[in-house]
């Protein structure tokens, strides 16, 4: 079976678990609330479907790595839905702290209904994750599930500091690849590797297949966030200066940005001088590109892929999620917007 087949088995199951994991908005008490949920979530209101709920890779990420490890996909289905609903906690509260009036073509949270019942429905959907994860209590055994929502907790914290240095890095004209690589560790990729992990865990594969699954998930994210640098400024809405997204309208310090201030040329002369207009978006990126930026990010994102196959390949996942985990992983670094 294809990664297609695979995510047309798992996806529809995850999709009733996470809809289940937040059935008690039903009561007419809580109505706004519900609301408010099954909004972002995308499965209610205007522009709801497909698009707005999102690919939900990282849930397929846990039942693909339990079966790939040999266990019953189905298992992981609490594991899956409570990383997605992480997800989307931390999605409504990045909105919030970057002042994003848009999340996948629709108006956020915050923006219909104000920041105070954005922050409680982020809230509340970070509650939902941890009581989604102690559903595994009624189909594995007590230890998996301690293993289990130790793990969640630990990367909810992981998350929290990965957006403190997200946030306190934008005040600073310089920082270190070092310390760029730890805080994408902490905002992205830290939350993958909990899903391949889980997916282990749930599996009972053994400690060390555990920890190559983990290291598997750690790379893939970096790598995803590196890749996502590079679409940043030289994917072609940003290179066009369509998309107010570009990393060199909004200021963001990405890694190639990083590695042109890092250079202090002709880039980090013109960055530090003030704000950049779209109409220069093209010339910029160019002169990146001849500091050799893009080479040094390309190199990156394909370092730490290699290094996350090799480990996916040295856990010797079985099958057919086995394959689809490969093929999801080439989908994802190598994707062009």
């Amino acid at each position: 079976m294809s990664l297609k087949s695979q995510s047309e088995l798992m996806l529809p199951h995850i999709e009733i678990e996470l809809q289940n994991a937040i059935r008690f908005g039903e009561r007419s008490d809580y109505a706004g609330l519900y609301q408010m949920l099954t909004y972002h979530m995308g499965w209610t209101g205007e522009g709801a479907g497909a698009e707005a709920r999102g690919k939900r890779i990282r849930p397929l990420l846990v039942t693909l790595s339990a079966a790939a490890c040999g266990g019953t996909w189905q298992l992981a289905l609490p594991a899956a839905a409570a990383v997605e609903l992480v997800h989307n906690f931390s999605l409504i509260h990045d909105d919030i702290e970057d002042s994003s009036a848009l999340r996948r073509g629709r108006e956020t949270v915050w923006k219909l209904w104000g920041i105070a019942q954005a922050i409680n429905t982020g809230d509340s959907l970070f509650m939902l994750a941890h009581l989604a994860v102690l559903r595994l209590s009624e189909i594995v055994d007590t230890n998996t599930v301690l293993r289990a929502a130790r793990l969640l907790q630990e990367t909810c914290l992981l998350l929290t500091q990965g957006q403190y240095l997200d946030m306190a890095y934008e005040h600073q004209q310089s920082l270190s690849l070092e310390a760029y690589m730890l805080m994408i560790s902490g905002k992205t990729a830290e939350l993958i590797a909990t899903c391949t992990k889980l997916g282990a865990i749930v599996a009972q594969a053994n400690d060390e297949k555990v920890r190559r699954y983990y290291d598997f998930g750690l790379n893939l994210g970096l790598a995803f966030q590196v890749q996502d640098d590079l679409l940043g400024i030289w994917g072609e809405p940003a290179l066009m200066g369509k998309s107010a997204e570009s990393d060199l309208i909004t200021g963001k310090k990405s890694l190639p940005i990083l590695y042109g201030l890092q250079n202090n040329q002709e880039f980090a002369r013109r960055w530090l001088s003030g704000s950049i207009e779209p109409s220069e978006v093209p010339e910029l990126a160019a002169l990146l590109e001849s500091e050799g930026a893009k080479a040094y990010t390309q190199d990156t994102a394909d370092r730490l892929t290699q290094q996350a196959l090799f480990s996916l390949e040295s856990a010797c996942p079985e099958g057919d999620a086995g394959q689809a985990l490969f093929d999801l992983a080439h989908l994802l670094l190598h994707r062009s917007r």
